[in-house]
């Protein structure tokens, strides 16, 4: 096989045997961040070679069966979860990542977060403000907007009123899409390719700059000589088995590491503990737990139509959580249905007259960690336990939830928390959920946010990066996926991930 040509994806049928390349830069991992990165280097006129262990996907390769789109589309065929508090978590592995199966949420947090950040990690230039510009540039390219009422659906436009009538704050939600037909179909893959996937926006234009991207490989270790990094080193791999074969050596004047909040700390541990005199790489692991109930309205709210996630609100940002819209195949919310045989099928004919809602909570109390297995898996060993003080917040969530769902119409809600009736017919039934002392394991909980496990800090001994994603203790190594974040962000991260690879993009091309 002849060396990669600059503007080509490679994928696995086209590797004949082992191979090396040089690039500016190496870019380990193809979603948001890394894709954001590899596009602003190559624009900037330097040589990147992008690479992904996922294969690319296309509609034909879509399936709409939830369970069987997971096994394909996710690590550990979507049953990666935690031990201690247990708590299912999904990553992707896809030419594009996790933006092929996310609800598109693009949201910049507030002031507050961002000021919260500067005093938790003792960190300078990284306000609201200051990364405003990156925000502005990201969606800009994207076409980042809120989604209209025409695509909204019932279901959406039911939490619109039921927040209008209990004076709650409310806002559709804006979304990286063009052209979207609110099929509802995020989870399992856009089949209009509406939505703007790293795979379609993104990496083709870093194609189209002269970055090389090669799918189908998976990096095995970071290169150093001395305190600089210098390359990558991995195995090709078959997609949907992992099947291993052909090796691979990638030298680079820089190493950015993108592979997400999970691999990229593992990668690092099997790269003889690389960049870690603090401590902190694989610590601090965040998520943003979420709980949904399912409300069921008089008449047909037919949820099969409507943006995924298209109404939010905000309000409830500085109590711990925010509250949004979401729908995903009946056969995924079935898991959370009471009963049995019978039962659960009467359940499931009511799907028509339902809508589901959740929320998202900041959890600053309860961490986790990951690290690396013995031997030659990249599958990382997840330690995470909830905080009693953290699940109240859920309950809190849960009753304002109850609350909207009854003021938008609903005559039941099924609120899917242990210790409570399966069903509840009316707000006075729902004040349970409010003056209950809840327990980490009466939730039906999960979350495909993760942080924090690369920490930035302003002090070297306290954190993995700087801000500007430049590892402390290693030349030419740059860390740009959400294990770099501090803190939570309270919102939806994928936007904030992508500004923030925004301005290290710079950084990385100041350093060459």
């Amino acid at each position: 096989m002849s060396a990669a040509v600059e503007g080509e994806v490679r994928v696995f049928a086209e590797y004949e045997r082992d191979f090396t390349e040089e690039a500016d830069v190496v870019v380990v991992g193809s979603g948001p961040c890394g894709a954001v990165v590899a596009h602003e280097l190559t624009a900037r006129g330097k040589r990147v070679v992008l690479l992904e262990e996922g294969p690319p996907f296309t509609p034909q390769d879509f399936e709409l069966d939830g369970a069987l789109s997971m096994t394909r589309m996710m690590r550990e065929a979507g049953l990666r979860t935690t031990r201690g508090t247990i708590i299912p978590t999904m990553q992707t592995i896809a030419l594009g990542g996790g933006s092929l199966v996310n609800s598109a949420i693009c949201v910049r947090p507030p002031d507050f977060v961002f000021e919260g950040w500067e005093e938790y990690a003792e960190l300078e230039g990284t306000r609201r403000s200051d990364l405003d510009p990156h925000y502005d540039a990201v969606e800009a390219f994207l076409g980042i907007a809120l989604t209209p009422d025409e695509l909204q659906g019932q279901r959406n436009l039911l939490f619109r009123d039921g927040c209008d009538a209990l004076g709650i704050e409310s806002e559709p939600i804006a979304r990286n899409v063009r052209g979207c037909r609110g099929s509802g179909e995020c989870f399992t893959g856009c089949r209009a390719r509406a939505k703007q996937s790293m795979d379609i926006s993104y990496v083709p234009a870093a194609i189209k700059a002269g970055a090389r991207v090669l799918t189908s490989v998976q990096v095995q270790e970071v290169l150093s000589d001395g305190r600089r990094a210098t390359g990558v080193r991995g195995q090709v791999v078959e997609p949907f088995s992992g099947r291993r074969s052909h090796r691979f050596r990638i030298d680079a004047k820089a190493v950015v590491l993108a592979a997400g909040c999970m691999a990229t700390p593992v990668l690092l541990q099997k790269s003889g503990n690389l960049a870690n005199g603090s401590g902190q790489v694989g610590r601090n692991l965040q998520f943003h737990p979420g709980i949904a109930v399912l409300g069921i309205f008089p008449e047909k709210v037919d949820p099969g139509f409507g943006a995924t996630q298209g109404y939010q609100s905000l309000a409830f940002l500085r109590e711990g959580y925010k509250l949004e819209t979401l729908w995903a195949p009946a056969a995924i919310l079935a898991v959370r249905f009471p009963g049995f045989g019978h039962d659960l099928k009467k359940r499931l004919a009511q799907v028509p007259y339902a809508a589901n809602w959740d929320a998202i909570a900041t959890c600053h109390r309860s961490l986790g960690t990951v690290r690396a297995r013995r031997g030659a898996s990249l599958d990382p060993i997840l330690t995470w336990n909830f905080d009693p003080e953290d699940a109240q917040v859920l309950g809190g969530a849960l009753y304002q939830i109850a609350r909207i769902f009854f003021a938008a119409g609903a005559k039941t809600i099924l609120p899917g928390v242990h210790g409570v009736p399966d069903e509840m017919h009316s707000l006075e039934e729902a004040d349970v959920l409010r003056t209950r002392r809840y327990a980490a394991s009466d939730f039906v909980t999960a979350s495909n946010h993760a942080f924090c496990t690369t920490r930035m800090h302003g002090d070297p001994a306290k954190g993995v990066v700087d801000p500007r994603g430049r590892a402390h203790e290693m030349d030419g190594l740059f860390l740009v996926d959400t294990g770099i974040f501090p803190r939570c962000t309270s919102v939806n991260p994928m936007l904030t991930g992508m500004a923030l690879a925004h301005r290290s993009a710079q950084a990385v091309a100041d350093e060459l």
